[in-house]
């Protein structure tokens, strides 16, 4: 090749070395960027999901505490709805499993890493009401993800609710694994989605459904089967291993 030859092969060149040096370093720049934002995002992730928990697990226990301490310092019967009415029991779900439950259903409340009851937009009915269904709600991923665990449940399984002086033992008898956010008549009083007809004495758990989504709603329904009075020692019924 002669002189002139080659210096007319270096100019047509595509790409001179100092413009894919630039492109290069760009490139380089881009990757890292990237891998900063994947270990941001892996530390949200690690943050939702398991800090969270931790800190919504604390506020539980402490809060629970305070229940019980007014239970015991307070007269038999009077009921306390500010920082919490009891506590609910599902082994299903785990070992030892119990989750205070306090009034209402907004992030607020379930944050805090305890089910709440509806008060919109079906009203809740009380375990100690004659009639009526009482429904709850909690968080199945993050911030204590009390309902973490809920597809554990199977009909026939005992879910018991403990005040100060009444263990209240249901029995649950129908799931709905998937439903609409939009679905409210599963917490009706009269629980009809789930086959009921007339007015009973019920509870529904409801959750957020596949795990780590808010796009539909898992229903546990179970229906009282009898009541336990609390004695001196606190002595659970049979069904939570008492």
């Amino acid at each position: 090749m002669t002189t002139t030859q080659h210096d007319h092969h270096r100019e047509t060149a595509p790409y001179p070395r100092r413009t894919r040096d630039r492109v290069a370093a760009v490139v380089s720049l881009i990757g890292e960027l990237l891998i900063t934002a994947g270990l941001v995002l892996g530390l949200f992730v690690v943050y939702s999901l398991w800090w969270t928990n931790v800190l919504a697990d604390r506020q539980a226990k402490r809060d629970g505490d305070v229940v019980r301490r007014q239970w015991a310092a307070e007269q038999p019967g009077k009921l306390d709805t500010k920082n919490g009415i009891g506590f609910l029991h599902v082994p299903a779900m785990g070992k030892g499993f119990e989750v205070l439950v306090r009034k209402g259903t907004n992030t607020d409340v379930l944050n805090e890493g305890v089910a709440g009851y509806y008060t919109d937009p079906v009203k809740s009915a009380m375990p100690w009401d004659k009639k009526g269904n009482f429904t709850l709600a909690a968080h199945r991923d993050g911030h204590g993800a009390k309902f973490h665990n809920i597809d554990k449940i199977k009909k026939g399984d005992a879910v018991v609710f403990e005040d100060r002086d009444t263990w209240f033992v249901y029995k649950v008898y129908d799931i709905l694994p998937e439903t609409s956010k939009y679905n409210v008549k599963v917490i009706d009083q009269i629980p009809r989605e789930s086959g009921k007809k007339q007015a009973g004495r019920y509870i529904t758990l409801t959750t957020c459904t596949p795990v780590f989504t808010s796009r539909y709603r898992y229903i546990v329904w179970a229906e009282l089967v009898r009541t336990q009075k609390v004695d001196a020692n606190r002595t659970p019924p049979a069904e939570l291993g008492g």
